[in-house]
């Protein structure tokens, strides 16, 4: 499992037209899923987001988390963080999970990161063609694979 986590200082989800999600300050979390993973991806990267030091402190340093500053979260499926480049120019997605084995996974993500924030989430729609707003906080932009944990 794949995420781009951003730091926002506002972020919306729009579907034909209409905003569906919008947080002021808090974090855009991007996930990419795969046949291969499992619930401890899921759980290891949920734990990992949620105590994510990087939201400044009083001094302006990145200690505090988004769980610290009681901040907002967008979680989105984005199946082309599974992108393979490796060959030509037309990215191979061939890595990514079907809907039917992702959506389960991803529906999962978002109930775990809810119970590790102790609050609820906004999400896009899975599979929905969706723009993204968002105004990217310092810029501070973190990409996390759970296949790189060790």
């Amino acid at each position: 499992m794949k995420t781009v986590i951003q730091r926002v200082s506002q972020a919306s989800v729009i579907i034909d037209a209409k905003i569906v999600a919008d947080i002021k300050s808090g974090l855009l979390v991007l996930v990419g899923i795969e046949d291969a993973d499992t619930q401890e991806d899921t759980n290891w990267l949920c734990q990992k987001i949620a105590n994510l030091r990087i939201f400044g402190d009083e001094n302006d340093v990145m200690n505090l988390s988004v769980k610290d500053i009681d901040g907002e979260v967008i979680v989105v499926s984005q199946f082309t963080l599974q992108a393979s480049t490796k060959k030509g120019n037309r990215p191979s997605y061939i890595k990514a999970a079907k809907p039917e084995i992702a959506i389960p996974i991803y529906e999962n993500f978002v109930q775990q990161l809810e119970a590790e924030l102790c609050k609820k989430i906004q999400t896009g729609i899975f599979g929905a063609d969706m723009k993204i707003l968002l105004l990217n906080d310092g810029p501070v932009t973190i990409i996390m694979d759970s296949k790189n944990k060790f």
